[in-house]
């Protein structure tokens, strides 16, 4: 199986009062030492790759103001990640990198450019999380009035996409000579014009960044809405994705496979991961009672907060998933909405009080949680996991230590990588 970590440039990720635990480093949080002791230990575990999460701006959906969610301390990216991304890759040489980044705000060539970039200078370990983006803050951080339609969004997100791999594939592997007896730096007749012209976006080229070696960066996207799954059919590498139980799982992962079909792609040319959040302890007993301190820690606000950002809506005048619906017309990330659904579903619970939970936690021994993570895999739910930090950097620390020895012993994970490049390592895991 795969493993990505799912990373932000804050004290938290997607454990909303994490960063409150006492083990949670905060001291360092702008330190370059951080995010390279992140690498070298993600990398020590064998982790395919780790991914930013990233926004634009200061969510303010909950009450109309960022005071709960800025001020209790929610997801946001305190640096940006293309800024550390580069301390990573100097200090290791396997592990995937990747940033957030949208082509609703950007145009193709600046991001072919910063991708192509990382990706050379990590010697073709760059993916690229590919969003739409879905929160009226960020349009408005980038001089629009509002977020266009997301039909219109993802279609400008295909054109994007189009011009950058016109962009990247300009080069040739060998166009860069740097012969001096004949004084040839390049050979131009291997570069090329992208000339791409879109409904949306134009590019003449060529871009000024050579090829990497893996050619261009992996896509990593997270669409769950139909039109955001049919863009990860026709792109994705990897898929990010969350759901309540086993069962969603499989039924999501058969639409994405039956997509991927129609795209003429097989089923292993992209690999769907889920998250889970779990919290590893020698004992069950011990796991439970650290699951339990973890939730003493919950802010219900936060909670509230965090959940009207995924969403888009403010949750503290909303009561149903068809409110929540209705009332987040163009915003909010449906995967989300679709988890809290399953979770109110599976529990037994209403809507309101799914959004009211913090993302469940799954506490138990090495072994047990290997017997959950073996179970999805092998029934074809998924091909690997998005694993985001609990506890930062403690989560990785005892993921590293016990759970990847115990998916190692049971012939589930690799003991070394097995390519260069992330892509390669995506084809062969080892």
């Amino acid at each position: 199986m795969h493993l990505v970590a799912y990373l932000k440039t804050a004290p938290t990720a997607s454990y909303a009062p994490g960063w409150r635990h006492p083990g949670a480093s905060l001291h360092d949080i702008w330190s370059p030492e951080r995010y390279e002791n992140l690498a070298r230990l993600l990398e020590h575990a064998r982790f395919d790759a780790g991914f930013f999460a990233d926004g634009l701006g200061v969510p303010d959906t909950y009450k109309k103001s960022f005071a709960d969610y800025l001020g209790r301390g929610g997801q946001v990216s305190l640096l940006d990640p293309m800024t550390v991304l580069p301390l990573m890759a100097r200090v290791t040489t396997h592990l995937g990198l990747a940033p957030t980044m949208s082509t609703s705000f950007n145009g193709p060539y600046q991001l072919a450019r910063s991708l192509g970039s990382l990706d050379l200078l990590s010697g073709g370990r760059a993916a690229w999380n590919v969003v739409t983006s879905a929160t009226e803050f960020e349009a408005r951080n980038c001089g629009m009035e509002g977020l266009p339609p997301k039909d219109e969004r993802y279609d400008r997100a295909d054109e994007v996409l189009e011009a950058c791999f016109a962009l990247w594939d300009g080069w040739d592997a060998d166009a860069v000579v740097l012969d001096r007896e004949r004084g040839v730096f390049v050979d131009a007749t291997k570069v090329r014009y992208a000339d791409y012209v879109g409904r949306y976006v134009r590019v003449r080229g060529p871009l000024s960044i050579p090829r990497s070696p893996q050619g261009r960066p992996v896509i990593l996207q997270a669409g769950s809405s139909p039109r955001g799954r049919a863009f990860s059919a026709r792109w994705a590498e990897m898929i990010f994705c969350s759901h309540a139980t086993k069962e969603d799982a499989l039924v999501y992962a058969a639409d994405i496979r039956r997509r991927l079909e129609a795209q003429g792609r097989a089923p292993e040319d992209c690999k769907i991961l889920p998250s889970l959040s779990v919290v590893i302890a020698e004992t069950e007993s011990i796991a439970r009672e650290k699951a339990a301190f973890l939730d003493s820690l919950m802010d219900p606000e936060l909670v509230l907060a965090s959940s009207s950002e995924l969403l888009g809506v403010d949750l503290s005048t909303i009561e149903t998933a068809e409110q929540a619906e209705a009332a987040a017309g163009n915003h909010g990330i449906a995967g989300s909405r679709d988890r809290m659904s399953q979770v109110a579903k599976q529990q037994g619970i209403t809507f309101a009080q799914a959004v009211r939970k913090p993302r469940g936690l799954i506490a138990g021994t090495p072994a047990m949680i290997a017997d959950l993570m073996e179970d999805w895999f092998t029934s074809g739910a998924c091909d690997g996991f998005v694993l985001p930090p609990t506890v930062f950097p403690a989560t990785y620390e005892e993921v590293g230590r016990m759970l990847v020895p115990e998916l190692q012993r049971r012939g589930l994970f690799r003991t070394e990588y097995a390519g260069r490049t992330l892509r390669e390592n995506l084809a062969n895991p080892g």
